[in-house]
């Protein structure tokens, strides 16, 4: 051991130092930006929830996991359009549904007697059959839709979302597919989702009360025969453990398509499309490729998402709110950065959508003041303990209050996001390393 001071844990270190430059590298790795805000995000969690047992506060970071990843499912599909390619696609909760619709069709049981009738195929090609469909629909806006500037594809995007609800919504329509097809949608009392494979993993046939050896091994250790956590609950970190596993396909695929020479031709195309086409690249035909790619890739976080919800219907759960939320997440990420959608999509989850909620609700156990019957009322009485007891009561409008001031405050401080410094060029080869030649200032 050398004590020169280059070894960091030699004798020219101090603790601090060697701290320092762990922290900087967890920054520096896309693993550790990951891992260390859920850690931060799960010890905040913890601290809220501690005092009403071991259930509550498993069960919450069960949740804030579970919403993270799905938002960053979304995040990433979008960032492959807007991030690389700079289409600004309003469309996200449309083709979110057309999959998980998609979906349930084709599992879903022949016999009406238990709701919309379906195809009653397996669920490998309900899912491969939700993708499919979402990327036809994208290919057949995006022949018409991508001649336009990115403002009024963003209006066309928008329409075609809200057109997919309607029809979704409808009877009308859910009357002529059981007439043609003999399947249906269920119209506005929407449509229950086949049960969750994941499920049987710990209980026979995904039935409660039988659990298989892999269920009776994980229920003995951590359920009632050991820590006492709920098996609903486990079951539930079962589901969030596929659902990582996707996030990491999700975003291996795209870091891989990013540095391809495919990738490097739409991030070309993001920041200058005239002089991409005057370079003899197909402008339109890969704006196609990508955007039926991405709506795919929607079409499958949908069915991840929504699919293992039990039931879905097309209001409110695929209003454009849902597409506004996934856009959030890719602006306080940084669009053009995989990571940045990742990690965006997690924060955005548990600190803006899930966390004030929470926070409002335990603030409320805690404060003793009756709730003013209007914000006027509760800024008259001069009273914070009452305006806070109001906000508390109002927190779901007010949460909207919160993501205005937050995406203010991001673009007039951070415009890039998170990662924005990250965005990835059209160059081959990183440019930031390049040797410094040419001339020089004297």
């Amino acid at each position: 051991m050398s004590g020169d001071g280059s070894d960091p844990n030699g004798p020219g270190s101090t603790p601090d130092s060697a701290t320092g430059a762990l922290l900087d590298a967890a920054r520096r790795s896309d693993l550790g930006l990951v891992l260390g805000t859920l850690l931060v995000i799960y010890l905040a969690a913890t601290l809220l929830t501690f005092t009403n047992g071991l259930n509550s506060v498993v069960g919450l970071l069960r949740t804030l996991t579970f919403l993270g990843l799905v938002y960053a499912l979304a995040a990433l599909a979008l960032n492959l359009q807007w991030g690389y390619a700079g289409l600004f696609n309003i469309g996200v909760a449309g083709f979110m549904a057309l999959g998980v619709y998609t979906m349930g069709i084709v599992v879903r049981s022949p016999d009406p007697a238990f709701g919309p009738p379906g195809f009653g195929l397996p669920l490998p090609v309900g899912i491969v059959a939700g993708m499919l469909v979402a990327a036809v629909v994208g290919l057949l806006a995006a022949l018409p839709a991508l001649r336009l500037k990115a403002d009024y594809l963003a209006i066309v995007t928008l329409g075609i979302s809200e057109i997919i609800r309607l029809f979704l919504q409808s009877s009308s329509f859910d009357n002529f597919l059981r007439g043609t097809l003999g399947v249906g949608t269920g119209g506005g009392r929407g449509m229950g989702m086949p049960q969750n494979p994941v499920r049987e993993l710990f209980l026979v046939d995904g039935q409660a009360g039988t659990p298989t050896a892999f269920g009776e091994l994980v229920f003995g250790a951590l359920g009632d025969g050991g820590l006492g956590i709920s098996n609903s609950i486990l079951i539930g970190w079962g589901y969030v453990a596929v659902l990582a596993a996707f996030v990491i396909g999700f975003y291996v695929l795209l870091e891989r398509l990013g540095r391809s020479p495919f990738g490097r031709t739409l991030k070309a195309i993001r920041e200058d499309e005239l002089v991409a086409d005057s370079l003899g690249k197909n402008v339109n035909l890969i704006k196609i490729k990508v955007f039926v790619i991405g709506c795919a890739l929607m079409g499958l976080a949908g069915i991840l998402w929504f699919g293992s919800q039990g039931n879905v219907s097309p209001t409110p759960q695929f209003m454009p709110l849902l597409t506004f939320y996934v856009f959030i997440a890719v602006i306080i990420g940084g669009s053009g950065s995989n990571t940045g959608a990742v990690l965006g999509g997690i924060v955005f989850a548990a600190v803006l959508f899930e966390g004030p909620r929470r926070v409002g609700s335990a603030l409320r156990d805690v404060i003793d003041a009756e709730t003013p019957s209007s914000f006027a009322d509760a800024l008259v009485s001069l009273d914070p303990v009452s305006l806070l007891a109001y906000a508390t009561d109002n927190i779901a409008p007010l949460q909207f209050v919160l993501l205005g001031f937050v995406l203010v405050f991001i673009m007039h401080r951070r415009p890039d996001g998170l990662l924005g410094d990250r965005i990835e060029t059209a160059a081959a080869v990183d440019l930031s390393e390049r040797p410094h030649g040419g001339e020089t200032d004297e």
